[in-house]
């Protein structure tokens, strides 16, 4: 199991500073996704937990953050694993499951390994 929680303002301030991260930790569908919201650094805030709590849950050490992408489904995010991601769950025999949520000031998740 893994779990992040971010101050979304902190977050916002970040990208703002430094535009060009945005596409270093986010792929194209999630930003797409999140410029498509009224405050999209409240829906990157969540995804980069996401991101940080399927590290977590896998124990990677190495691992880029285009290698887990968070995939906007109607019932609930998946995750989609890519490189060293992908090859850490397929070694432990597991697929992730997450969970995303925030409030105005914060975003948080969790996200569990299960058995394929």
């Amino acid at each position: 199991m893994g779990l992040d929680l971010l101050e979304i303002d902190r977050f916002e301030r970040v990208l703002e500073r430094r535009p060009g991260l945005r596409s270093r930790l986010f792929t194209e569908s999630e930003l797409a996704y999140a410029d498509a919201r009224a405050r999209p650094g409240q829906h990157l805030a969540a995804r980069f937990c996401a991101k940080e709590a399927v590290a977590k849950a896998l124990g990677l050490s190495s691992w880029a953050f285009a290698d887990v992408e968070v995939v906007s489904r109607p019932a609930a995010p998946e995750i989609r694993l890519r490189g060293s991601a992908a090859d850490r769950a397929t070694a432990l025999g597991v697929r992730c499951v997450v969970s995303l949520t925030h409030t105005r000031s914060t975003a948080a998740a969790v996200a569990t390994v299960v058995p394929l």
